[in-house]
C-alpha cells in the first residue's frame, strides 16, 4: 500500500514538514533518513566550537518557541537536542526509519506513485518531499595526492573526534564558515596550526554571550517577549536586505566597519593586508566571528597564503614550501549546487532529473519542477539566504506544499505537475533579478554552479517569498484526477 507523504531527510526541513503535514490531517507520513540519528547537517557537524550565526530566537520554529536557550547564537548540540525535542513532542520521531538511504525514485504514471528505492528496501507514495537541504554533500578538492597523505585527514563535517589534536602539528584548508569556528579552538591545543587560505572571507564581529537568568526568565513568563525578541532580530537582519538584493553599494558601509574590526584586533600590518578580501562584501557568504582573528594572531599560528600545489605523506606542499604536518582538515565546503545528488530521479516519460536541470537547477517557487509530478523540494533552488533565517523560508515552503497535499486529497487528484512555462517563467526572473544582487559583483562562490550561475540564493525579500508562497495557484499545474487514464 502506498504512503501518501515519503519526506527524504530529518534536518529542520523534513521534521518541520512532518509536523504541518500532521496539524493537515496527513497521518500517514515516513520520513526516510540515511543516517542513525535526526538532525541533519547539524547532526553531521560536530566539530569543535561548531555553533549557528543566526540568533537563537530565530533560529528556531515559529510554532515551537524555546525560551532557555543558553546563549544568543545556539551552539549545535543545543540545536540537535532542540530538533529532538520537536520530533518528540509532535510524534515524529516514530515516523522515521533510521538507516534508510534514498538511491533512486520514479514516477508511475498509470498508477501515479512514486516508486522509491533504499538501502532497506522499496517503497511506494503519493507524494516525495525533498528535504535534503543544500549542504549535506562534503566538498573535498582536488588536490594532487590528497590520498597520499600518511596521517589522518578529514572534512569538517565528517569530524575524527577519535583523533587527538593536543601538542601536534595540523593544517586546515579552506577559510569559510567552518573554518572560522574550529580554527579558534584546535589554536588552543595544537602545536603549529597552519591555516591555508585561497580568498579572504568578510569576518565581522559576532555579538555572542550566554543569556542571563533573568532574561530566560522574562521570556518564560513575560507575555509577548519571546515574539517580540523574534520580530526585533527579523527586523534587523531583513534591513540588510537593501545591500544584497538591490544597491550593493551600500555594502560599502559594512566594509568599513568590518576594515575597523579587522584593524582592531589584527595588529600585524602585513597579516591584515592578507586579510583583507579581494571582492564586494556579502559576494560571498559574510561571516560571523569574535575570536577568529584574535587565533590567527597566537604564535602558533601561520597563515599561508600560497596556493596548495599537492599533498605528500608527510604534509602538504606550496610552489616554494613543504610544511610537514600531523593531521589535516577539509574546511572546504559542500556540493551545495547538485540539490538531490547521488539520488536518481525520473519524472514522466523517464526524464532524470539530472537531465532538466543541465543548464543549472530549477524549480518553480524553488519548491516544484515541472514533469516531476507531486515532487516537492525544501530548501530547493533559490530558496538560501545570505541575511536573514533559512528556518523563515522553510516554514513559507512548509505551507505551500501542505497546501498543494491537501488540493490533491480535497479535489480527488492523481497528480499536479507545475507548468513548464510557469517554471521558465519563474526562472527567468529570477536570473534577471539575480543580476542586480551582490552574489553577482565578480567573485566565485558556493551560491554558483560551475559555469557562473547563481542557483541557490533568493534575490528579494523573505516577506515577499511568503507572500509568494502563501497558497499554491491552481493555476499554474497540470493535474489529473484519480478516475482519469
Amino acid at each position: 500500500m502506498a504512503h501518501s507523504v515519503v519526506i527524504i531527510g530529518s534536518g529542520f526541513g523534513g521534521i518541520g514538514m512532518a509536523i504541518r503535514l500532521r496539524e493537515a490531517g496527513v497521518h500517514d507520513v515516513v520520513i526516510l533518513e540515511k543516517a542513525a540519528d535526526l538532525g541533519g547537517t547539524w547532526r553531521d557537524n560536530t566539530y569543535p566550537g561548531a555553533a549557528c550565526d543566526v540568533p537563537s530566537h530565530l533560529y528556531s520554529f515559529s510554532f515551537e518557541r524555546k525560551t532557555d536557550w543558553s546563549r544568543r547564537f545556539p551552539p549545535q548540540p543545543e540545536i540537535l537536542e532542540y530538533l529532538r525535542h520537536c520530533a518528540r513532542k509532535y510524534g515524529v520521531l516514530g515516523r522515521i526509519r533510521f538507516g534508510t538511504e534514498v538511491t533512486e525514485a520514479r514516477f508511475d504514471e498509470d498508477a501515479a506513485l512514486w516508486r522509491v528505492s533504499t538501502t532497506a528496501g522499496e517503497l511506494d507514495a503519493r507524494v516525495l518531499i525533498s528535504a535534503c537541504g543544500q549542504l549535506n554533500r562534503p566538498e573535498l578538492p582536488p588536490i594532487e595526492g590528497r590520498e597520499s597523505f600518511a596521517g589522518p585527514a578529514f572534512h569538517s563535517s565528517r569530524w575524527d573526534h577519535g583523533t587527538d589534536l593536543r601538542g601536534r602539528r595540523v593544517a586546515v584548508i579552506g577559510t569559510g564558515a567552518s573554518a572560522i569556528q574550529i580554527v579558534p579552538e584546535i589554536a588552543k591545543e595544537a602545536a603549529e596550526l597552519r591555516l591555508f587560505q585561497r580568498s579572504a572571507p568578510y569576518v565581522i564581529d559576532k555579538p555572542d554571550r550566554p543569556y542571563r537568568a533573568w532574561e530566560r526568565a522574562v521570556l518564560r513568563t513575560v507575555p509577548g517577549a519571546y515574539e517580540l525578541s523574534r520580530a526585533r532580530i527579523y527586523t534587523m537582519f531583513e534591513a540588510r536586505a537593501l545591500g544584497f538584493i538591490r544597491y550593493p553599494r551600500l555594502m560599502g558601509l559594512l566594509e568599513r566597519g568590518f576594515h575597523r574590526h579587522l584593524a582592531e584586533q589584527v595588529g600585524d600590518p602585513g597579516l591584515r593586508a592578507d586579510l583583507v578580501p579581494g571582492y564586494r562584501m556579502g559576494c560571498k557568504r559574510i561571516l560571523l566571528s569574535g575570536d577568529y582573528y584574535p587565533a590567527l594572531n597566537r604564535p602558533n599560528v601561520d597563515l599561508v597564503t600560497d596556493p596548495v600545489e599537492r599533498i605528500t605523506a608527510t604534509g602538504i606542499a606550496t610552489a616554494d614550501r613543504a610544511y610537514e604536518v600531523d593531521a589535516i582538515v577539509y574546511a572546504t565546503g559542500f556540493r551545495s549546487t547538485e540539490f538531490l545528488s547521488p539520488m536518481k530521479i525520473a519524472g514522466r516519460g523517464g526524464r532524470e532529473l539530472n537531465e532538466a536541470w543541465r543548464d543549472g537547477a530549477q524549480a518553480h517557487l524553488g519548491i516544484t519542477v515541472s514533469g516531476f509530478p507531486n515532487l516537492f523540494l525544501l530548501y530547493g533552488p533559490y530558496t538560501n539566504l545570505g541575511h536573514n533565517s533559512i528556518i523563515y523560508m522553510l516554514e513559507s515552503q512548509f505551507r505551500y506544499v501542505a497546501g498543494c497535499v491537501r488540493a490533491l486529497r480535497d479535489a480527488g487528484l492523481a497528480w499536479i505537475d507545475v507548468k513548464p512555462d510557469v517554471q521558465d517563467a519563474f526562472t527567468r526572473e529570477m536570473r534577471e533579478r539575480m543580476r542586480a544582487t551582490v552574489w553577482e559583483a565578480g567573485c566565485k562562490s558556493w551560491y554558483m554552479t560551475a559555469d557562473g550561475k547563481v542557483v541557490n540564493n533568493w534575490p528579494g525579500y523573505t516577506f515577499a517569498y511568503r507572500r509568494a508562497t502563501r497558497r499554491p495557484d491552481p493555476r499554474d499545474f497540470r493535474a489529473r484526477h484519480a478516475t482519469a487514464r
